[in-house]
Order: C-alpha cells, then structure tokens, then sequence
C-alpha cells in the first residue's frame, strides 16, 4: 500500500520540485502536475517520488493529523500497551 505525503514545494526547477514535509526534503518530479500553476509554498500529495495531486495547506494539515494518530497508535502497540 502507497500512502500519499502531503509536502510543501520550496523551490520549482522545470519539472522538479525542491519539497518538504516536518523538515525532511526531497526531490519531486511534477510530470503529472505539468498542466497546473504550481509555486513555491503550495502543498502537494507526493507518493513515490511524484507530486500527484495540489491540495490546500488545511487538507495537508489533516492529513498530518491522520499520519500523526497512526504512528502514534502503531508507537503504543510496538511499547506492547
């Protein structure tokens, strides 16, 4: 299962995006978003290393808050409670 991750672009050069999501960046090829207007401080889905999707920054932030309940879930089973 791919879990899209919701980034924020930094810097835009021709089909590759400079982003980043709670400090970590990464390259992103926006191949599929080439028909859009993207700009620096636009959020993205990026799954695979693609941007698939814009989104607005509250649908990133609760994403971030989906993710955040999971790891916290999945942290708490591995501590075995």
């Amino acid at each position: 299962m791919c879990i899209g991750i919701p980034m924020r672009i930094k810097t835009i050069d021709g089909l590759v995006a400079l982003c980043e999501a709670r400090g970590v960046e990464r390259k992103v090829r926006l191949v599929l978003l080439m028909d859009e207007t993207l700009a620096p401080g636009d959020f993205l889905v990026v799954e695979r290393g693609n941007a698939i999707d814009r989104i607005s920054p509250e649908q990133a932030a609760e994403a971030w808050a989906v993710y955040d309940e999971m790891l916290a879930a999945a942290e708490k089973r591995s501590d075995g409670y």
